[in-house]
């Protein structure tokens, strides 16, 4: 029996070589990786002893010869195939070890990277060797992955190993090379061309599966996505320090919540139920009061159970109140699914990891929330890509009603506020803000004056005073109407109806100061 290795991770590549040569394996390698086995005990001859050709082109070239390729792809027992294999002097080669070349790690870590040097850290002979042994895996065993090392041993050592094992190693093989060809295309491609005509995605499974999916009966498992023009951050670049295993739906809810606090340059906190905030806070004020206000001011009922966010390290002041504060309707101490911050000041997460045994903490890196990247999402039978929104936080804003209603420094705060959380709010959204707290929320209705309905209802006397935002234009007036009677003061939404004219008719005559941003913030 005879096995290649040409591993560029050497990670437990001496202990196989030496169960293999212990089993009565021949052994050939290429440069390093026989070096490595060399100096480890484990006799490997060169590949050029096999091929009875150097390595050429400063190594370029080092495996793609008829000797290594014919030897991994005639077909055992074919009568053609083993007289041509014979004809030549093609001697069989029943394995290969291979991984590649970090292209990915090389090119992520230095932006300014010239183009010849990246194209060198490009693998053609790793990626050439796996795909034959995969394709011919019913005689040839493809190993890319070193935890399969010791399984594949202890199969070698007990026999053989059957078809099964060899299909789901050639499976791994195949996917192992269609992964780093992925990021190779995304590198070339650039930003050149956003939606390409053919696109495959590169991701990798954090941990194992997750506890369920949307309900128990559904399996599912969180990828986080590998990509060359992405900065690792959020949910998918996330460390859980404590508690039980994420659901499906608590990956959701997390991210909807972080992405919500990222968008917020001064300290803010939200608590997030069903991927809808029913809390919110922002402010230069400490954590502690920011949760305190969320809670005392928003949907104390929807906050039990729900997902707390914030984007300042979690303080032991937030650790403590969390631990401690009574639901303000309830009269119970507040239960939490999960809690997530960038980072946690001294003795903060130990504080915290006392609440309660499932409580997940998790930190996770904020990231640049205004960065270009894309997000995926699947339909039956396809899956639409498009530019995440990064929106602004109501730069675009402008008054439209009359002159003697402009709104005050204070309103101005609280529209870009409530504008920012209707971003993160399902459609039809409508928000009330006040002094920087969500107060009501509408979400998901079919019609907009609905969730104005809604969005009032929950706030009751904190409307008074509040500022409206809505995430797309309003069709009709009556969406005012029903902010006005409550008391809103002032409201923001993007215009561009074919009724404007009339909604700022109802602005001026409620004395309600309103403004439109010119972008949409549809969240389906």
């Amino acid at each position: 029996m005879r096995a290649l290795l040409a591993v560029y991770d050497k990670a437990g590549i001496v202990e196989l070589g030496a169960g293999l040569h212990a089993l009565g394996w021949e052994l050939y390698s290429t440069g390093n990786t026989q070096r490595v086995l060399v100096a480890g005990g484990v006799p490997a001859r060169a590949v050029a002893e096999l091929t009875g050709h150097p390595e050429v082109f400063g190594g370029r070239v080092k495996t793609l010869h008829p000797k290594v390729h014919g030897g991994l792809l005639f077909r055992r027992g074919h009568a053609g195939d083993e007289a041509e294999a014979q004809e030549h002097g093609i001697d069989a080669i029943d394995m290969v070890v291979a991984n590649l070349y970090p292209f990915a790690e090389t090119v992520r870590g230095d932006v300014a990277l010239p183009l010849a040097r990246a194209l060198e850290e490009i693998d053609i002979g790793g990626p050439a060797m796996i795909r034959a042994a995969a394709k011919n895996h019913p005689w040839v065993v493809p190993l890319v992955d070193p935890a399969d090392y010791v399984p594949v041993l202890e199969a070698l050592r007990a026999g053989a190993l059957d078809q099964a094992r060899r299909r789901a190693l050639a499976a791994k093989a195949f996917q192992h090379v269609a992964h780093y060809d992925t990021l190779v295309a995304e590198y070339l491609r650039g930003d050149g061309e956003p939606f390409p005509a053919q696109l495959t995605v590169a991701l990798t499974r954090a941990g194992e599966a997750l506890r369920y999916g949307e309900n128990p009966h559904q399996r599912a498992a969180f990828y986080r996505r590998d990509s060359l023009r992405e900065v690792a951050a959020g949910v998918g670049a996330a460390v859980q320090h404590h508690g039980k295993g994420m659901s499906y739906t608590n990956v959701l809810d997390a991210d909807a919540a972080f992405a919500l606090v990222a968008d917020c340059a001064e300290p803010a906190l939200a608590i997030i139920k069903h991927t809808n905030p029913c809390c919110f806070a922002t402010g230069a004020l400490p954590l502690a009061e920011l949760y305190e206000r969320a809670l005392t001011e928003g949907d104390a009922v929807s906050a039990y159970g729900g997902i707390v966010a914030v984007n300042r390290p979690l303080d032991m002041a937030l650790a403590s109140a969390l631990r401690e504060r009574l639901s303000p309707v309830a009269g119970v101490r507040m239960f939490f699914e999960i809690v997530i911050a960038p980072g946690f000041a001294d003795g903060a997460l130990a504080h915290l990891q006392r609440k309660s045994a499932d409580l997940r903490i998790l930190e996770a890196p904020l990231g640049e929330p205004g960065a270009a990247r894309q997000e995926l999402r699947s339909v039956r039978g396809g899956m639409l890509v498009q530019d995440v929104d990064a929106g602004d936080g109501g730069d675009g804003l402008a008054p439209v009603s009359s002159a003697q209603r402009a709104p005050t420094a204070g309103e101005l705060a609280d529209l870009r506020v409530a504008w920012t959380v209707c971003k993160h709010v399902k459609s039809n959204a409508i928000v009330l803000v006040r002094d920087g707290v969500l107060v009501g929320m509408g979400a998901g209705q079919p019609n907009r004056v609905e969730s104005a309905r809604l969005a009032v209802r929950a706030a009751g006397e904190r409307a008074s005073g509040a500022v409206l935002a809505s995430d797309a234009f309003f069709p009709f007036p009556d969406t005012l109407e029903v902010a006005a009677a409550a008391g809103v003061m002032a409201a923001i939404h993007p215009g561009g109806s074919m009724r404007d004219a009339e909604s700022v008719q109802v602005a001026d005559a409620r004395g309600l100061a309103l403004c439109t941003t010119g972008v949409r913030h549809f969240r389906h």
